[in-house]
């Protein structure tokens, strides 16, 4: 696949980039990209989650009333589930929900992702930036112009670049993120793919 390289004011400079169908042309496999997905935010997840068990609430641990005779249930401790204050059954106890997922999968999953967004016509290609000092109206302006300004949109940068990073800061709908970096997640989740030339060149290397 080839696509135009556009210039920040969104017109052709007359370049073209080849995505390589090994990367953005290949058989999607919905399930590894769920897979990927579901690993992705299972490791955001803290899980210091914790509730009381009734041997570590605080309270006596005398038998209420006798075992018989009352007319009543029988009653044990205060601690008890069943009472007010009393220990949780059953409740959450810290754990680590990450689990793995084999790196050819995954590779397989981000090049599935890419491959959705290619054939959706959702990736653009624009020439290097280089912005003497961070300024978010650079790059409102270059969303304007690429007409994705009312998107979600993912940023994806060959190599480094501060004040193009910086610039991003307040805008909400625009993620930065190295070519190396690029994760399921974030293609998935971004509703328009910018990537400054040279990125394609990484991922076309990273995944093929």
């Amino acid at each position: 696949m080839e696509l135009a390289v556009l210039n920040t004011q969104g017109k052709e400079t007359g370049r073209k980039v080849v995505l390589s169908d090994a990367v953005f042309g290949v058989e999607a496999n919905d399930h590894a990209i769920y897979l990927d997905v579901k690993q992705y935010l299972a490791d955001q997840r803290q899980g210091t989650h914790k509730s009381k068990q009734r041997n570590e609430v605080a309270g006596s641990t005398r038998k209420l009333k006798r075992q018989k005779g009352t007319g009543g249930a029988r009653a044990g401790s205060i601690k008890s589930p069943l009472f007010p204050g009393g220990g949780r059954i059953f409740g959450p106890q810290p754990r680590d929900y990450s689990f793995k997922l084999n790196k050819k999968l995954k590779q397989l999953a981000r090049r599935s992702a890419l491959t959705y967004k290619a054939q959706a016509g959702a990736i653009s290609i624009v020439e290097t930036m280089s912005l003497e000092a961070p300024k978010t109206k650079s790059v409102v302006a270059l969303a304007e112009a690429l007409k994705v300004d009312d998107k979600k949109v993912l940023l994806v940068l060959p190599e480094s670049n501060v004040n193009l990073q910086l610039s991003c800061r307040n805008l909400p709908y625009v993620k930065p993120v190295l070519a190396q970096n690029v994760c399921t997640y974030d293609v998935m989740n971004a509703s328009a793919i910018v990537m400054v030339e040279g990125a394609e060149n990484v991922l076309n290397t990273m995944l093929a």
